[in-house]
């Protein structure tokens, strides 16, 4: 437990100018998001940014990731929307708690390393699929509330001011590094709207953001059998897809940063920050790819700049509403279209000719499926079971057999490759029962026995060898392959002078 209570890293030197700045930046970034998301799930402003506050400052704090932000997010709200809208935000609340439980015992069980098991063609697929999300989203800002696009001279000014923060988000890094380009580029265009006075949307637009610290809330529900059969199954799925998305932006960020940061502790991070979510009037949330990156980008590297995210966000609530709320949206919709177009693996486009056929379908399946359903769980499950799948195949065709009779009219068979469920059938098809000699040996010394299947593959040929009253010798198996050999009697030999101590996953097989 020593690790996961060791809050503060100082193991690197921090820029404090960098992280606060940066920490600025991002918290200015997090207020239309956070309303964005609420509205998503049929929750009112406050309970996003609230959930933005609270999940900010813990994983901040307690994350396994120095530098990743977290915050409300559009994969749990599309979530939690149902729930919301059918009983309530009371419920909601138990769910983010119930949510933040699971995620802790994930954490607890040190189930991140599970992530391992996520091949870099879905990676791919996921970030390309989110930056494509991230940049669609942005679409709606040049639309009117009634959904219809923007045109003459309000287009004209917001599309001028996209633009220009776009520029100074680019170009300005290139000259100096004193100020974030990113936090530049807002405050220039917040002076150019002011000063000039331009008729063009701002945050408070789309919505109030005055409030005041998060209140304390114990949700306010029955405690019975029924309410847990509610809420339940959005919990699992809450936490299934904030730790999804939390540990592959943990995996990003890795990348981008070269270092690394360790999942289990940043799962109990983000489920820490849930349940003090929920009790705190928060929708709760997960890691947000797009505030990482701007916070990445601007060089934060440290704990600081989240901390001060949080913050910020708590002071903008509070006491700078009035000031926030005069922030022009184009400053901020071309902050996220650079997020979204740094995001975007734009490497990925050029190995389409070098990449097996089967990576570039599965990153492409896991784009689509991420963009169109907004599933990205779902996208990520899709994409490990295609590549599992695929990996099976192919080590399916790999089983091979080298045979030869030696000067004692003795008949060997070398079997080469993994023998699991997949590749039984071409094992069985090597052996040639009726017509092998007397004495046959079966040398499994460059493969391996990998599964119920396999074993039960090999009981099958021993089967068939005692049918025909012919001696069977197995060698190379682990002991607990020896254990599970239900034919392995007097007409069976297995070698115990060179057994791998390698052990068979045995499932329960109906």
């Amino acid at each position: 437990m020593k690790k996961y209570l060791n809050l503060f890293d100082f193991s690197q030197k921090v820029n404090y100018r960098t992280e606060i700045l940066s920490g600025l930046t991002v918290a200015l970034a997090l207020v239309p998001e956070a309303i964005a998301f609420a509205f998503i799930a049929g929750l009112s402003p406050l309970t996003g940014l609230y959930a933005a506050f609270v999940m900010g400052l813990v994983t901040s704090i307690l994350g396994g990731r120095p530098g990743m932000i977290s915050g409300a997010t559009g994969a749990v709200a599309v979530v939690i929307v149902s729930l919301a809208q059918q009983y309530g935000v009371e419920y909601v609340f138990a769910t983010v708690v119930l949510a933040g439980i699971l995620q802790l015992l994930a954490g607890v069980l040190r189930l991140g390393k599970l992530m391992r098991l996520v091949p870099h063609p879905v990676i791919f697929g996921f970030v390309n699929g989110l930056a494509i999300i991230i940049f669609m989203s942005q679409l709606d800002q040049f639309k009117t509330v009634d959904g219809e696009w923007l045109s003459g001279s309000t287009m004209f000014i917001f599309m001028g001011l996209v633009v220009l923060t776009m520029l100074i988000i680019w170009g300005l890094p290139r000259l100096t590094k004193v100020v974030p380009a990113s936090l530049a580029a807002i405050l220039v265009v917040f002076g150019i709207v002011f000063f000039l006075g331009l008729d063009t949307r701002t945050i408070g637009d789309i919505a109030s953001i005055q409030g005041t610290f998060p209140p304390f809330h114990i949700p306010d529900l029955p405690f019975t059998w029924e309410t847990l059969q509610i809420i339940f199954p959005f919990a699992a799925i809450v936490a299934g897809v904030g730790l999804i998305e939390s540990l592959l932006t943990l995996n990003i960020v890795d990348e981008i940063t070269e270092t690394r940061g360790r999942g289990n502790k940043e799962a109990v991070a983000q489920g820490t920050a849930n349940i003090l979510s929920g009790f705190f009037s928060g929708m709760g949330g997960c890691a947000m790819i797009g505030q990482s990156l701007i916070n990445t980008s601007n060089g934060a590297r440290a704990r600081l700049s989240g901390i001060v995210a949080a913050l910020m966000l708590l002071v903008f609530i509070m006491f700078g509403s009035n000031l926030i709320e005069k922030v022009p949206m184009a400053a901020l919709t071309g902050l996220m279209i650079m997020v979204a177009l740094g995001t975007f693996e734009w490497a990925s486009l050029k190995t389409f000719r070098r990449m097996p056929k089967s990576d570039v379908l599965v990153m492409v399946l896991v784009t689509l499926v991420t963009v169109f359903l907004h599933n990205l769980a779902l996208a990520v499950l899709v994409g490990v079971i295609i590549s599992a799948l695929v990996f099976a195949w192919d080590n399916a065709k790999r089983i091979r057999a080298r045979k030869y009779t030696d000067e004692h009219g003795v008949k060997h068979y070398e079997i080469y490759g993994p023998l699991f469920f997949g590749s039984t059938t071409l094992f069985a098809e090597k052996f040639d029962v009726l017509n092998d000699p007397d004495e046959v040996i079966i040398d499994f010394a460059e493969s391996r026995l990998v599964d119920m299947s396999a074993i039960e593959a090999v009981n099958k040929i021993t089967e068939r060898y005692r049918k025909v009253g012919k001696k069977l010798h197995l060698k190379h198996l682990s002991k607990d392959c020896q254990r599970l050999l239900a034919n392995a009697d007097d007409i069976i030999e297995v070698n115990l002078l060179e057994d791998p101590t390698y052990k068979v996953v045995v499932d329960k097989i109906d």
